[in-house]
């Protein structure tokens, strides 16, 4: 039954890895298991919980998703994706905690995970003290892995309102010219928001083995 299981939450490089025993180089898509069919959907009117997740640039993207639980599935329901390159204008913390807020909306949002390198930002969001700010969990090749898996397993689900992160999903893929597993830094803002989202929300609470 384990063995089954893991047969249907891994793929791609994962499955070949874990399932098949294979040495198998990281290479193409890193979510290959990713499809509009399945993984995009239309969300409920109301949730019974809400957080958002914070990848924060100032030359590159700053991506932030609200997430809403729908019994065992969480929805990305909408997003803020700014990226200053393309606008020609940088934005400042307080332009951000303003976009920030406007995605919140009149939800009552737990907390905002945010990625731990981004004090300033972090700075910001406490000083206004609206929002409980959590430190995300950044480490990238077990994120990747709790992320296939949440996919594979339906356990998220992004709303077709979510563009960028679509988007993002058909470009993010492996460095192939690199030492060891990791992905190419680009096309990667609103993953890595989405990586610290399920490494906060969904990592710890399954008790799922990762190898």
């Amino acid at each position: 039954e384990v063995r089954r299981r893991y047969e249907r939450l891994y793929s791609g490089v994962f499955y070949e890895r874990f399932v098949l025993g294979k040495w198998t180089q990281t290479g193409g898509l890193v979510y290959p298991m990713f499809s509009r069919e399945k993984c995009v959907g239309s969300p409920p009117e109301q949730c019974s919980e809400y957080c958002i997740s914070c990848d924060y640039g100032t030359v590159n993207p700053s991506s932030f998703g609200l997430w809403g639980r729908c019994g065992e599935v969480w929805y990305r329901l909408r997003e803020y994706y700014y990226d200053a390159r393309k606008a020609g204008l940088s934005r400042t913390d307080e332009e951000h905690y303003r976009e920030l807020c406007a995605l919140a909306g009149d939800v009552p949002v737990r907390k905002v995970i945010i990625d731990p390198s981004a004090a300033s930002m972090i700075a910001c969001i406490e000083r206004h003290g609206k929002f409980h700010v959590i430190r995300a969990d950044n480490r990238v090749l077990t994120g990747i892995q709790r992320v296939s898996e949440a996919i594979s397993s339906g356990k998220i689900i992004i709303s077709p309102d979510c563009a960028d992160t679509i988007r993002e999903f058909s470009l993010y893929c492996w460095d192939e010219g690199a030492k060891g597993d990791c992905p190419k830094k680009e096309n990667d803002h609103a993953m890595d928001d989405m990586r610290y989202f399920v490494m906060s929300e969904l990592a710890e609470k399954d008790g799922s083995f990762f190898a």
